[in-house]
């Protein structure tokens, strides 16, 4: 019988890299590096460290080996990477060939952590960003709960990269490029004595501390220009999809450098540095683009706290492939339909999966967030270790996210905010 791709994951063992083929795929990496003018400040130097180590970051994009890699060389890595990664051609070759090792995010993987511990026993260096995902808003997300823990276990010295400009290079709204000036700054965040003495609460503290960053408040002050093939807007209005004026939700439409709602006609220009402001005085909006994401986020908390809150929509769900691998972009194949709703006991669906009616429930308290494989048009989490891809009728995928996330933690979620995340 034919071995399903999910099968060979589990069975796959992940080796340090081989340098040859580890050494090709860097010279794309450094091509890649000049091109995004990226300049690296390092406060310490991993490469100058004999011992295996973890090196850690801010997600800020869907290319971050581009500013990561470079930081410890000629130090090979052994990327962690989601687990659905796996599934797409032609991603799939070239993770093998780097060795990467596949998570499931925002849930637990004994695979993964045995794998990373694996490489660190040989000699290794592992690579992984804790907060899970990419950032949808160009700020830092806080780190996964258990990272401390993951990390005291692993018990070598752990450096870390903070990345300044990619988001705005590779924002989550519009996946097209757009050229600029990135930074990394390059230390380390923990000895091993430090993590031994450390309370996990403590470690993610510091980690969530010296990992906060927010690309909108960075380039205030770096003021730098992107050049890209589409207008600044483009797909805006899927971040910024609630009016600052009237307060309607996905009523943002984007049409050149502008968005205006088509509800008020409240009317925003964007400039090539990611520069918000009103067209006239009787428009308006925040100072920033976090700002406004902020805005967002602070109502979806409100909204959370009401008596009898519920939210639903019809969905498309998907499913990874057993054997053929995905093409032409696509992350996930269309399995089912049903109702999706969120409520104070968590994410309930009912409708079909594979042509057979389907239900399940997840509990509030083991659904911190979810994951975005491409951009903000669909999202996924796992259940029972399962991948599962949700595309809402009504496209309203960023505030289902907030949703979600302000109800985890309203209702005493593990995974809660920090006071470090809106700064730089």
């Amino acid at each position: 019988m034919k071995t399903t791709i999910a099968r060979r994951l589990e069975l796959q063992r992940e080796h340090i890299p081989n340098p040859i083929i580890y050494g090709i795929l860097y010279l794309v990496v450094l091509v890649m590096k000049a091109r995004l003018k990226t300049r690296f400040i390092f406060r310490q130097r991993p490469s100058r460290d004999k011992e295996p180590f973890v090196l850690v970051s801010n997600h800020a994009s869907r290319n971050d080996y581009v500013f990561t890699a470079p930081a410890v060389w000629p130090h090979r890595l052994n990327y962690v990477v989601g687990y659905n990664e796996f599934f797409g051609f032609p991603n799939s070759l070239l993770l093998k060939f780097a060795q990467v090792i596949p998570k499931r995010n925002f849930v637990p993987d004994i695979h993964t952590i045995q794998s990373m511990m694996r490489i660190i026993r040989s000699g290794g260096h592992v690579m992984f960003m804790p907060e899970g995902m990419s950032s949808i808003t160009g700020m830092a997300q806080p780190v996964m709960p258990g990272t401390g823990k993951l990390l005291k276990k692993l018990g070598v010295t752990v450096y870390y990269t903070k990345i300044s400009g990619a988001y705005l290079c590779y924002t989550k709204h519009c996946l097209d490029e757009r050229i600029g000036k990135t930074e990394v700054v390059v230390d380390r965040m923990f000895t091993k004595d430090e993590l031994k003495e450390l309370s996990d609460a403590q470690i993610e503290d510091r980690m969530n501390r010296l990992l906060a960053h927010d690309d909108y408040i960075w380039n205030s002050k770096a003021k730098v220009s992107y050049k890209g093939r589409t207008p600044m807007s483009e797909r805006l209005d899927t971040l910024l999809y609630r009016c600052p004026r009237c307060g309607e939700t996905y009523r943002m439409h984007c049409e050149g450098e502008r968005m205006q709602c088509t509800a008020c006609g409240n009317t925003i220009r964007i400039g090539r540095d990611y520069f918000i402001s009103p067209a006239t005085e009787n428009d308006m909006c925040p100072p920033l683009v976090s700002d406004w994401a902020i805005m967002e986020r602070e109502e979806a908390a409100r909204m959370v706290r009401e008596d009898g809150f519920s939210f639903s929509d019809t969905v498309s769900m998907g499913m990874l492939p057993e054997y053929k691998r995905l093409s032409g972009g696509a992350t996930s194949i269309i399995c089912g339909e049903g109702t999706l709703t969120l409520d104070s006991r968590g994410l309930h669906y009912t409708g079909t999966r594979k042509g057979e009616p389907w239900h399940f429930d997840i509990p509030i308290g083991q659904l911190p967030t979810f994951g975005m494989c491409t951009d903000i048009s669909r999202f996924y989490t796992f259940i029972d270790g399962v991948f599962y891809e949700f595309y809402p009728k009504r496209g309203e995928v960023l505030l289902w996210d907030h949703l979600t996330e302000e109800m985890h933690r309203f209702q005493g979620g593990k995974w809660q905010n920090t006071p470090y995340r809106h700064t730089d």
